[in-house]
């Protein structure tokens, strides 16, 4: 559960992040770079997306700068995986409140 978000800043429990991250089952992976920095591709998550996960939560960043390649989408659809590309704002509200396996990779400034 993320306790609060705001430009740069991600708070879970009672640790703040201020560097993009995922979160899943097995924890939280910070200072997380992407292959390209303001495109997501399948190799910068894909080992996170195992068999047991039903959604994926992208926060796109506070303006929404980050883009999902299609390859991501083509993907998930494939594995029957929900996926959710929105603000990061937007993206918190829906990772906190999912109820199935879920990753969020969130991109917590542009």
């Amino acid at each position: 559960m993320i306790s609060s978000y705001k430009f740069g800043e991600m708070k879970i429990k009672d640790k703040t992040y201020t560097s993009d991250l995922i979160i899943s089952p097995s924890g939280i992976k910070d200072n997380w770079w992407r292959k390209e920095g303001h495109k997501l591709f399948l190799s910068d998550i894909e080992d996170y997306l195992t068999p047991d996960i039903k959604r994926l939560v992208i926060g796109c960043g506070a303006y929404g700068v980050l883009k999902v390649e299609r390859e991501v989408e083509d993907f998930c659809k494939s594995k029957n995986i929900e996926i959710f590309a929105k603000d990061t704002k937007k993206a918190v509200e829906i990772f906190n409140q999912s109820k199935e396996k879920t990753i969020g990779a969130f991109h917590l400034t542009c």
